[in-house]
């Protein structure tokens, strides 16, 4: 229980916040660490700068207090160790009232703060709870980034196919810069995951990334969702709006199904991507803008300009850099590793115990077109971990498209010509490597779609040097 007094400042639990105070004076750094242990913090003490800087460099800590005036090494060289060694931490200076000018200089090479001697439990408890909390908000955003990198970075596209394998280096190669992206691919092949990868690989990631499905707005409403209006513009706009551009600003704005935009509106475009400016609906004073702009479609563009519904001139201006989506009947060697990670995902949402997928359903998915490509593969696992009772996907969960598929041999390689009048290992050996590339190395899995069991597989690794 804490022992803080009823007149303290309200103190959140600490005991996940470690602190070093550094002080020549003993009695008062024992002070000092006695005042924070009873309202729960992790202390140590150092009585002299080497030994700080000692800790420093052995040991983390997220909050530094340290004297300024200290024989050999100094609480500006305790500042200076600590900014190095624990970049994370907050580091608060203790000052007589003759060094109040040294202090200053401290903050301004980074310290967080600076108490002035005489030290009180209150003015301590204060101060290293304004620090604690410095902290907690640093951590909570580098675990909102790790999270956001694992989701959005390119280590969250599930892919083993060579055609992905040449998407994802082309992606590292645009995501630093700042040029105008055009994604093409079918529906569903994951064009806004890789619009949120690129933007969340470039120097905006800090910015907001702006979401806009052109085909989702009414026609007469895109120019306002896209450059905002003001009051009184048209029969609905009660009040000035920000439009998708300005609310982008300094990040990235997806323009998703860009082919349906409005010929009108197109025009309206290419003068925001030339001039750097927007205009709201209803006004004439122009507002600067600094956005990327990373726009997407599942149409041909060349057969809309032909038609007369896209502008050619717009067109060139959004293909700076083009990243072509493949079909998943076009990389069906990621529909294994895909599958299972949306069986974990989905069993994990669902709080169900689903521990794998049939061989059959395996062979059937490879079978299957997949016009809906990796967004109706999403759902069509979402769906059979709803429905499943057993524990495994199996035919008795496929959705009504499937069922009636005819099974596919599972082969990533489609030309086994070459292993006729081979010897069986070698036929096995060659069935074997594929279905390991198939599963991404998932040996559980390559053992079900085979047909054999664990140990048996392991056997023949071993066997073939696989």
């Amino acid at each position: 229980m804490s022992t803080a007094k009823p007149n303290d400042p309200p103190v959140n639990p600490p005991d996940d916040v470690r602190v070093l105070i550094v002080d020549n004076d003993e009695a008062l750094a024992q002070a000092m660490a006695e005042s924070l242990e009873r309202v729960g913090y992790q202390c140590t003490v150092a009585t002299s700068g080497p030994e700080g800087v000692e800790y420093i460099e052995r040991e983390t800590f997220d909050v530094v207090f340290t004297d300024l005036v200290m024989n050999d090494v100094d609480g500006m060289e305790v500042l200076a160790r600590a900014k190095k060694s624990l970049p994370d931490c907050q580091v608060i200076v203790i000052t007589g009232e003759a060094s109040v000018p040294k202090a200053v200089e401290a903050m301004r090479q980074g310290a967080f703060n600076f108490l002035e001697k005489p030290i009180t439990p209150t003015g301590i408890r204060t101060v290293a709870e304004r620090a604690a909390e410095a902290v907690r908000l640093r951590r909570q955003n580098i675990e909102l980034n790790q999270r956001l990198d694992e989701k959005f970075g390119f280590e969250g596209i599930i892919f083993v196919s060579s055609r992905m394998k040449a998407v994802i280096e082309r992606l590292k190669r645009i995501a630093p810069t700042d040029a105008t992206v055009l994604i093409t691919g079918e529906s569903g092949t994951g064009k806004e995951l890789v619009a949120q990868a690129i933007h969340q690989n470039s120097p905006r990631k800090g910015k907001r990334l702006v979401a806009l499905n052109a085909r989702a707005v009414s026609e007469n409403l895109v120019e306002s969702e896209l450059f905002g209006h003001v009051k009184g513009a048209f029969t609905d706009a009660a009040t000035d709006r920000v439009g998708a551009f300005e609310y982008a600003n300094g990040g990235t704005l997806f323009l998703d199904e860009v082919g349906d935009m409005p010929i009108s509106t197109q025009i309206k475009l290419l003068r925001v991507l030339e001039d750097h400016q927007v205009t709201r609906v209803g006004d004439n004073k122009p507002i600067k803008v600094n956005v990327r702009l990373i726009s997407a479609t599942n149409r041909s563009l060349e057969e809309a300009i032909a038609r007369g519904d896209f502008r050619q001139d717009l067109y060139y201006r959004l293909k700076v850099v083009t990243v072509e989506l493949p079909s998943l009947r076009e990389r069906r060697e990621d529909i294994v590793p895909l599958t299972d990670h949306f069986r974990k995902q989905f069993a994990k949402h669902h709080q169900k115990p689903v521990r794998g997928i049939s061989p059959v359903v395996t062979r059937k998915f490879f079978a299957y077109d997949w016009p809906g490509n990796v967004r109706q593969l999403r759902n069509a696992v979402e769906t059979m971990v709803v429905l499943d009772a057993d524990g495994v996907l199996d035919v008795d969960d496929l959705p009504p498209e499937l069922v009636d598929i005819e099974e596919a041999p599972a082969a990533v390689d489609p030309a086994p010509m070459g292993l006729v009048g081979q010897t069986m290992d070698e036929i096995e050996k060659w069935a074997i490597d594929q279905t390991l590339k198939l599963t991404n190395g998932n040996r559980e899995e390559t053992a079900r779609i085979l047909g054999i069991g664990a140990r048996t597989l392991y056997r023949k690794l071993d066997k073939y040097g696989l």
